[in-house]
């Protein structure tokens, strides 16, 4: 269909470890090119100058003032561009997505930038009555809001999964990741800034990671088997079929956003993936790619299990996840698309191609998408 909301390409930043690299980088900072980088790839790939009907940003921790709307006049997308921020807090960036996708097919069909950016270095301080906290409450009084740290705990606790089992799967990762960056798989999505030009947490030894020590007296989740807190930003662009020219993309054949007992955010990605999974008509089995936001390793380890998969998949974050990675929280579900772009679009994977992209949420929610390769 002429209207048919196409992804026709996707950029992101390396991803710093907070205080690191990015230290003193602005969301805008981060973001802005990106979104320039996102937007030459599509007009490249289609064949015309686009005129950007929105911009589209999750993020979660501030500064507030829509860093959407600041990142695209930082771009240099013009006055007449607007920019809305979305906050699904780990999910943002995959909604923001979805909500693009979502205008472009309810009929306005303009293209539009998508994606998330997180500055965890730059955010600022928080303070109720004066004293500072880290984050805002997930749930009202009354109801369990448990800090994320210890939600993982507590789902390794429910779902009975060992320390062995997450060591191992924090191992795959960066092993994974550390193969894909000496391949190169990683170059073309990249949009290097300050001179960093890979990613930076990739590379933790298996051995190490059997060494550290339980973040909770008699638990099981460690440093190790937790992702970094980290600065980063991702953008997609979405554009009507009829101005995908010649253009490879991927099309959104399903998604779902559900919530899920807040006790346990970690699983929110599993009932949100198989919705997905229902609404694109589709069963897990004929998928080929798997994105799912790597928060912790009990809570991936959680998921898989949810939807019916092995430890150790190969197609999911078959190059690494945010265990190895990185996660910039309001960027890491738009990280997730990237990464399928990459795997499947500029891997060359044929028309009709299947990937999915899921995350699981704080306070108990989980969103997830459906797409296809289009050629």
């Amino acid at each position: 269909m002429p209207d048919e909301p196409v992804i026709v390409a996707a950029r992101r930043t390396p991803i710093g470890t907070r205080s690191r690299v990015f230290a003193e980088l602005r969301t805008e900072e981060l973001a802005g090119p990106v979104i320039r980088a996102a937007l030459a790839d599509a007009e490249s790939a289609t064949g015309s100058t686009l005129a950007v009907a929105d911009v589209v940003l999750g993020n979660c921790m501030g500064p507030g003032g829509n860093p959407a709307r600041v990142s695209a006049l930082a771009a240099g997308l013009g006055v007449t561009v607007p920019g809305v921020t979305v906050d699904r807090q780990c999910g943002s960036g995959l909604a923001a997505v979805l909500d693009a996708v979502s205008a472009v097919r309810a009929g306005d069909d303009r293209p539009r930038i998508a994606g998330g950016v997180e500055s965890a270095s730059t955010a600022p301080t928080r303070s109720a009555d004066g004293v500072p906290y880290d984050r805002a409450p997930f749930t009202p009084a009354g109801w369990p809001d448990p800090d994320m740290l210890q939600a993982a705990e507590d789902l390794a606790r429910t779902d009975a999964i060992t320390r062995e089992r997450q060591d191992a799967h924090a191992a795959r990762s960066h092993r994974r990741a550390g193969a894909a960056r000496a391949a190169g798989r990683f170059d073309a999505e990249l949009v290097p800034l300050r001179g960093a030009v890979a990613d930076d947490s990739i590379g933790v030894a298996e051995p190490l990671l059997a060494r550290l020590r339980p973040l909770f007296r008699g638990g099981t989740v460690t440093a190790g088997t937790s992702t970094r807190i980290s600065d980063g930003a991702a953008a997609v662009a979405v554009v009507p079929h009829r101005l995908s020219g010649r253009a490879a993309g991927l099309v959104v054949r399903g998604h779902a956003v559900v919530g899920c007992d807040p006790a346990l955010p970690g699983i929110g990605a599993a009932p949100a993936v198989l919705a997905a999974l229902a609404s694109a008509g589709v069963e897990i089995g004929e998928v080929a790619a798997i994105e799912i936001v790597e928060a912790f390793a009990a809570q991936s380890l959680a998921v898989l299990g949810r939807i019916g998969l092995e430890d150790d998949d190969p197609r999911v974050c078959a190059d690494g996840g945010a265990l190895a990675l990185g996660h910039p929280w309001g960027a890491s579900g738009a990280v997730g698309i990237v990464r399928l772009f990459s795997r499947l679009v500029r891997a060359g994977a044929p028309a009709g191609t299947l990937g999915v992209a899921g995350a699981s949420v704080g306070g108990g929610m989980g969103v997830a998408a459906v797409v296809e390769v289009l050629r």
